[in-house]
């Protein structure tokens, strides 16, 4: 329960966007959490983005529409803002805010944390390790996750990222034992908040998944809430309650966008394509609450989805993610054309922690080698195919054919899936290997003999 402080302050001198400028205020920190009593008795409530002297620029959840200053009275808490956190999260489906969409009661628990978390001491941090197996083919193949790990997904306006996302969060598990997710969806539009619920609405229903949904009609404010909201209620399942979470945030872009708009609302000096100077710290102290921590159970995987602007990777969110993160998976407009789910571009696509998670041990034995092997043919058989369109396929060798006849295979056999299916690791392997003894056997020298003579590889077919 929150302790709200007695002094009421009624000096609310304008209202720009989103904010309330308090004056007058005394012994009022940044970040502290603010209660809004309008004239009419109704509550808003929001957190100090800044205080200077006397003056506090509160951001308001819900936004100042239908705000008079003249009328407002403002107290604050002397704390951050703070949720309940625990179980009670799991199953529900709320708004950005973490208010009930589900026609339940509010989520209430003994136990509260700050919803900015608390940085971990490095020195306390455990290496990711062990896979996230999501269910989908070409990713725990070729891109293992991890537990503990950030893996971006980078895509485009009009690539399938929402159904990706949701089909992951809906089926990833971490081989039996105990694990959650948090989806957590910004600036979606109402059909797109629809699809997630009804998506995931068996996973919420088993008690497995937490679903925070926001709009695009919501207040701006909420959209920077969201996945603060989602990371807090994710470490205390996982560190406090020992289970495997992974947090799936999309999109990030739309969070960045708010960000953006909260800024020039506030008049700050903007930098690269009017974002914010401190984009890039705001972004990694979200991508940063995921890990393992010795001496706790469980662990945190963050996998946040963002588009890109125009397909442009080099756009500040994209750019920033990048640096941050371990690794990103990239969905690609010519996969998408030529009629394959997911459209992953495996050649742009990669999880730097990969050999953390897969292997003998963890996923199998030739996991490592078959994965390096089809990637290497891949590439060939993407240099092939270009220099067909240039001097035509009468002038290709036959190694080369076979090549552009993996690639074909590699679409349709491989990396192509259902947008309900769950695909197993041990099934994706098997069609991994098809693909690859497309090729003779002196073209896969990654691999070692013994695994190609347990296979069948050949010269001939």
């Amino acid at each position: 329960m929150t302790r709200w402080s007695e002094t009421e302050y009624t000096t609310v001198r304008e209202l720009r966007g989103p904010l309330a400028v308090v004056q007058g205020v005394g012994g009022v920190g940044w970040d502290e959490y603010a209660r809004l009593t309008l004239a009419s008795g109704e509550r808003r409530h929001g957190l100090v983005l800044e205080a200077d002297r006397d003056l506090a620029v509160v951001q308001v959840f819900e936004g100042t529409s239908g705000m008079d200053p003249g009328g407002l009275r403002v107290s604050f808490a002397g704390t951050p803002l703070r949720i309940p956190v625990g179980d009670g999260w799991l199953g529900r489906v709320c708004n950005g805010r973490g208010e009930p969409l589900d026609g339940g009661p509010p989520v209430l628990a003994p136990t509260s944390a700050p919803v900015n978390g608390t940085p971990v001491n490095p020195v306390r941090r455990r290496p990711p390790a062990e896979p996230v197996l999501t269910g989908v083919g070409v990713i725990d193949v070729l891109t293992t996750l991890v537990r503990g790990q950030k893996l971006p997904v980078f895509s485009a306006a009009g690539l399938p990222h929402l159904r990706l996302a949701t089909q992951i969060a809906a089926q990833a598990s971490t081989g039996g034992e105990a694990f959650s997710v948090v989806f957590a969806g910004m600036g979606l539009t109402h059909a797109d908040a629809d699809f997630a619920r009804d998506a995931l609405e068996p996973r919420a229903a088993a008690g497995e998944l937490v679903l925070l949904l926001n709009t695009a009609d919501a207040p701006v404010i909420e959209r920077i809430l969201t996945p603060r909201l989602a990371l807090t209620v994710a470490e205390h399942l996982a560190f406090t309650g020992g289970r495997h979470v992974l947090v799936v945030m999309t999109d990030m872009t739309s969070y960045a966008e708010a960000l953006r708009e909260v800024s020039a609302a506030r008049g700050e000096v903007p930098a690269r394509r009017a974002y914010p100077g401190y984009l890039y710290s705001d972004l990694a102290s979200l991508y940063e609450r995921c890990g393992r921590i010795h001496g706790l159970p469980g662990s945190v995987t963050v996998l946040p989805v963002l588009t890109m602007p125009g397909g442009d990777i080099t756009h500040p969110v994209p750019d920033l993610t990048g640096y941050i993160t371990e690794g990103q998976i990239v969905l690609s407009r010519e996969m998408h054309g030529r009629g394959v789910y997911p459209p992953v571009d495996v050649l742009s696509s990669l999880s730097r922690l990969m050999r953390k998670g897969a292997g003998e041990g963890r996923t199998r034995g030739d996991h490592l080698d078959v994965a390096a092997q089809l990637i290497a043919a891949m590439a060939r058989a993407r240099e092939v195919r270009e220099l067909a369109d240039l001097v035509g396929r009468a002038a290709l060798s036959p190694a080369d054919l076979r090549h552009l006849e993996l690639e074909e295979k590699f679409g349709g056999l491989f990396a192509s899936q259902g947008q309900e299916e769950l695909r197993t690791l041990d099934d994706a392997m098997d069609r991994a290997w098809e693909v690859l003894l497309t090729l003779p056997r002196s073209q896969l020298a990654m691999l070692p003999g013994e695994l190609l003579d347990a296979h069948g590889a050949g010269e001939a077919r």
